[in-house]
């Protein structure tokens, strides 16, 4: 069992191919029956993300490269996925590749800056509330003037 949500929980996003779908948190369970077949539960970033069938075929095939052929991915949209899910290390993966993660749980939701992951700068602005993806938006740090995608919290 073990080995089969360490498997699981290394799929990378296809949006964010920098953090795996167990650090964005999208991941809920991986359960495995008597017979070997396996059960995996995912949480989309919202509910029209079109990364899922991408997600749910990447979870397939690493599967069956270790040997697990009946696989079954079911899309689970309650509780709706927050950014509190992302973890620690997702967080910092993401800033590592210059995507400003979003506040943790417990700030304020109120966004009126957003530190840029390149020098650390406050002093950035919003270009455009739709980034890259639908789950991100564009920024740019007035102090480097370099732009960068923030993940938008939920």
């Amino acid at each position: 069992m073990t080995a089969v949500r360490e498997v699981v929980a290394a799929v990378q996003d296809p949006e964010l191919p920098v953090v795996t779908i167990e650090q964005l948190g999208i991941l809920r369970d991986v359960r495995v029956d008597d017979d070997g077949a396996v059960t995996v539960d995912i949480t989309p970033t919202y509910s029209g993300c079109p990364a899922m069938d991408a997600i749910r075929a990447d979870i397939v095939a690493a599967l069956a490269e270790n040997g697990v052929d009946d696989v079954d991915v079911r899309t689970v949209l309650a509780p709706a996925w927050s950014t509190d899910w992302i973890t620690p290390d997702g967080r910092a993966a993401l800033a590592d590749a210059g995507i400003a993660p979003p506040h943790p749980a417990g700030t304020v939701a109120l966004t009126l800056t957003v530190r840029c992951p390149h020098c650390g700068s406050p002093d950035t602005r919003e270009l455009s509330r739709f980034g890259s993806t639908a789950c991100k938006a564009l920024w740019v740090c007035r102090s480097c003037q370099e732009p960068f995608d923030h993940v938008k919290a939920l």
